[in-house]
């Protein structure tokens, strides 16, 4: 199994010469298993080039067939997928798998390229594009592969997703708040309570049953991929976009006995010189401990359960 990183970046795509050695696409990530379609999570701008990629093979002759796992729809998440060519290549096949709203799922997407946002719908795509609904607790299978997936605490909920094949694994864990501060639903917070402020009972009791959930979903975890867009300092100054720390995924991490952490969803103004130094601290904390640690960055290959 390996895990090729073609996007990123939180928010919003950041092209520009602060941003060319980690990238400036927004969040796409491909798990190749050997013998199987490719798993694709999540269609920021950073699909664009893994549909180029994907065109010089199959793909290109219509005879393609991929599983996309969105995490959320949120636009930093999506805003590639009308970019993705193999979509307008008669023949091929995506199958795309999300959490299950009120509104389908397929009307989520085709609101995407509606009239006047876009020049062609999705009802248009030469390729054929089935969509499946996800409860926030699931396992189903993708060929040989397992994969199950959890909910997260960030605004109108996002999915964690693990797949597992012939005893190697992978933890997608993006976007996700710390589970101390604010339980997130279906609602924008304006006044979001202050970092450390006392939670409501009923608050803290799923704010614990999700971090549990999260860690049981992360065990023993070859790599763990998770959203580490703020410092310390940028999350108590904005707890409330929902988003997570080095030090929170660390924690998960050490928790659930991962072997290799990706941070990963940098911030948009995050120079890849000041993302270089969180990387070198964060190492040197962890210098002679069993885990791993690698800043993502576009174009990285990671084998899972072995080095980069």
């Amino acid at each position: 199994m390996k895990a090729r990183f073609w996007g990123v970046r939180g928010s919003i795509p950041v092209p520009g010469p602060q941003t060319n050695r980690y990238g400036g696409n927004t969040s796409c990530v491909q798990i190749d298993v050997e013998g199987m379609n490719p798993i694709i999570i999540d269609a920021g701008t950073g699909i664009r080039r893994l549909g180029k990629d994907l065109a010089t093979r199959d793909f290109g002759e219509g005879k393609g067939v991929a599983h996309l796992l969105i995490s959320h729809t949120h636009w930093d998440h999506i805003q590639g997928l009308p970019y993705f060519s193999p979509l307008y290549t008669k023949g091929n096949r995506l199958h795309v798998y999300a959490l299950r709203r009120d509104t389908h799922l397929r009307a989520v997407f085709a609101s995407q390229t509606e009239s006047p946002y876009f020049p062609v719908s999705l009802d248009e795509l030469r390729a054929d594009v089935d969509f499946h609904e996800l409860g926030d607790s699931q396992r189903f299978e993708i060929g040989p592969a397992v994969v199950r997936c959890t909910r997260l605490n960030h605004p109108w909920i996002a999915l964690a997703y693990r797949i597992d094949h012939a005893g190697k694994s992978v933890v997608y864990a993006s976007d996700t708040a710390p589970f101390t501060d604010i339980l997130f639903e279906h609602e924008f917070i304006a006044q979001p309570p202050a970092p450390g402020e006392p939670l409501d009972p009923g608050k803290r009791a799923a704010l614990t049953a999700m971090r549990d959930a999260l860690v049981d979903l992360c065990r023993g975890a070859d790599l763990l991929i998770y959203d580490t867009q703020f410092t310390a300092e940028e999350y108590r100054q904005k707890p409330h976009w929902g988003h997570s720390t080095p030090d929170d995924a660390i924690a998960i991490a050490r928790e659930a006995d991962v072997k290799q952490l990706a941070l990963y969803h940098h911030a948009p103004h995050r120079s890849d010189d000041e993302q270089d130094v969180i990387l070198e601290n964060y190492r040197s904390a962890l210098r002679g401990q069993r885990l791993q640690l690698v800043a993502a960055y576009e174009g990285l290959e990671l084998q899972v359960g072995g080095n980069a």
